[in-house]
């Protein structure tokens, strides 16, 4: 009777091993993999970034360039927002039905030769300059091809990490962002000034290239094992049906709103630095880089800082109000300035200051915003989630640069840094109260 027994167990403990193995290696090769996977999802977030942020960065050549009024400006910039914003979602639901994988690299390798096409058939020359709506219709396009970047790397890095880290993860994922925007602040404006557009859609159309390189390579479906399936399945439960849930709607929302501040900031902070303080390129360029380094810190931060305390809510709440009460001193100071003779020169160097700190403060929350939104959506509906949220990123990327041109000739910058300021203080209520 005790050797059947014994042989029984033995004969069972040995599919037992060979899972607790399995389950060991899948546990290993997701701790030592999720890092790629999370610098796959920063260069892709990077690449595209360059081009969203680094092409108004180049505002003043730009208008000068393709001989653009500024409402003209607004107008091709603000397609290239709403490019992203109209492909965000469709992005989103291809990529829980298709994979991440599948997604990331058409939108990059389609990204990429669509750069390349432009540098070489949509740059002013002294022979040929293209007309305003080709340049809008280009721009609305590298648009919709770009915004496969957001919700496919989402997703990809949500399915890597556990939660307690995706904060983290997510928030380092979201540095890709201001650091995109700084390499394109640092070297675009420069480029274009030495070297024409050409030269500026191809570094841009190669970043894009060789980030698609290192996904071909490196992104695949994360090995399932015990521990990962059942945290998200739970996940899942939480939120099923994203497009049904109302609390990811107003989340989504809210981050729309909190976006317009800092897209005004992207798009017409050279314009202001250039019109307004009169400055030149090279303050013009740091300013604007340093805004996203200051950025890059805070997100880091901010997404240790919520998983440690488990405080998303609230920190989205907090900085809704940081980034109101920054821009409205921004107002402030542009107010005096621009009504008190003698004044501007005195306050320049405080007005150029502020702007930085108004800037670091509307970009310092966006990995906590995303997480937040990913996990109430579920892991495996992340990227349906992720872009909705960006779709109402890049109506504001849309709308914003069309807006400014209005609100300088009705109220000056003084009304576009009250509008900006105002739309950050909507943004607070609609984001969830902590539980």
């Amino acid at each position: 009777m005790s050797l059947v027994a014994t042989d029984l167990e033995c004969n069972h403990g040995k599919p037992r091993q060979h899972a607790d193995a399995a389950a060991a290696g899948a546990a290993t090769v997701r701790s030592n993999h999720r890092w790629k996977v999370l610098g796959i999802g920063v260069a892709a977030n990077a690449s595209f970034s360059a081009t969203f942020s680094g092409i108004p960065a180049t505002a003043v050549f730009l208008r000068s360039g393709y001989q653009l009024g500024n409402g003209q400006l607004g107008l091709v910039l603000g397609l290239l927002g709403l490019g992203v914003a109209l492909s965000e979602l469709p992005w989103g639901l291809l990529t829980d039905r298709w994979g991440d994988r599948r997604v990331l690299l058409t939108g990059l390798g389609a990204t990429a030769a669509w750069l390349l096409l432009m540098a070489f058939l949509v740059v002013p020359s002294p022979a040929h300059l293209p007309g305003v709506a080709l340049l809008a219709a280009v721009l609305l396009v590298t648009g919709l091809l770009g915004g496969s970047v957001n919700g496919s790397s989402g997703r990809a890095i949500m399915a890597w990490f556990r939660e307690g880290e995706r904060g983290f993860a997510m928030s380092i994922r979201q540095t890709a962002v201001p650091l995109g925007g700084g390499l394109g602040a640092l070297v675009l404006p420069s480029l274009a000034s030495a070297h024409g557009f050409a030269a500026v859609y191809g570094l841009l159309a190669a970043f894009s290239a060789v980030t698609a390189l290192f996904a071909w390579r490196w992104l695949r479906p994360p090995p399932i094992d015990e521990d990962a399936t059942s945290a998200s399945d739970a996940t899942v439960s939480a939120g099923a049906t994203p497009l049904r849930n109302p609390d990811v709607w107003r989340i989504a929302v809210a981050i729309g709103l909190l976006c317009v501040p800092q897209v005004a900031v992207l798009t017409f902070a050279s314009v202001f630095l250039h019109d307004f303080g009169g400055m030149g390129t090279a303050v013009i360029s740091a300013s604007l880089a340093t805004v996203q380094v200051g950025a890059m810190a805070m997100r880091v931060w901010s997404g240790r800082f919520t998983d440690r305390h488990g405080n998303r809510r609230a920190f989205l709440r907090l900085f809704s109000m940081l980034s109101a009460a920054a821009f409205a001193t921004l107002t402030l100071l542009v107010f005096v300035a621009a009504t008190i003779p003698g004044w501007q020169p005195v306050l320049t160097a405080t007005i150029v200051a502020a702007l930085i700190v108004a800037g670091i403060c509307v970009s310092a929350w966006h990995g906590v915003a995303y997480t937040e939104l990913a996990t109430l959506a579920g892991a495996s509906n992340a990227g349906t989630a992720l872009g909705l949220g960006n779709s109402f990123v890049f109506v504001a990327f849309f709308l914003v640069p069309i807006a400014i041109p209005g609100l300088l000739v009705v109220g000056s910058w003084t009304g576009v840094w009250l509008s900006a300021a105002v739309c950050a203080l909507i943004a607070r209520p609609l984001f969830l109260r902590p539980a």
